[in-house]
């Protein structure tokens, strides 16, 4: 195992944050969660990154899903560099907790280690990581990227409509989905059983195999 990855559990650390003290089990609740790192406080691609998650803070909410940013800089340190990322973003606030990890304890364990980064002191650093997690506090899905390219929101947020339509629906989404899109069919479920969990009808794609495997419907 390469560390903490999709299907494992999250596990039940506490946590300082800028928000007070938690533990993770408790903030996730029966939400799904978004616990992401970044590699330091005070630094260009970071700061960016975190005020277009205080800009996207409504659009999760709106889907009941939580914040819960992490770096290994103290709980001073995130309050003020807080002050930092409103001021880039126009002013609008950072709603969501930041956690500290000054041992490097807890970025180990949610496998957020950036395999060839260092501080100047030696020091492992947090990767660019991000973990979508479920009300059953399982990994439902990672991001990772190197420390030189920031996340897109639009995709997390894409991502996580899926993973949110996916736990309703024996379906998946396909290549470039958006939501609102047609969905496709689990192969799992036969044409019997899709006739009965979609009332209204779904499409069968004629392919050359003349296999029925590729089946688009609405939900």
């Amino acid at each position: 195992m390469p560390g903490l990855t999709i299907g494992d559990s999250l596990p039940n650390l506490q946590v300082d944050t800028t928000h007070g003290k938690i533990k993770l089990h408790d903030y996730v609740g029966d939400s799904f969660t978004i616990i992401f790192s970044h590699p330091g406080d005070f630094t260009p691609v970071c700061t960016t990154e975190l005020g277009m998650m205080a800009a996207y803070a409504d659009k999760f909410a709106e889907r009941g899903v939580k914040l819960l940013g992490l770096s290994c800089d103290d709980v001073e340190s995130h309050n003020k560099w807080i002050k930092d990322i409103e001021a880039f973003n126009n002013g609008k606030k950072v709603t969501y907790p930041i956690a500290a990890d000054p041992t490097r304890d807890i970025i180990k364990q949610l496998n957020m280690v950036d395999p060839d980064e260092k501080d100047p002191d030696g020091h492992i650093v947090p990767s660019r990581a991000l973990h979508i997690v479920g009300p059953d506090k399982k990994i439902k899905l990672s991001f990772l990227y190197p420390a030189s390219t920031g996340r897109n929101m639009d995709e997390v947020l894409r991502a996580l409509d899926s993973l949110q339509k996916a736990a309703k629906h024996k379906i998946a989404t396909p290549a470039n989905w958006k939501k609102g899109e047609e969905v496709v069919i689990s192969p799992s479920v036969s044409n019997e059983e899709a006739k009965k969990m979609f009332p209204n009808g779904f499409k069968t794609t004629d392919l050359p195999s003349k296999q029925e495997y590729l089946r688009f419907v609405n939900v």
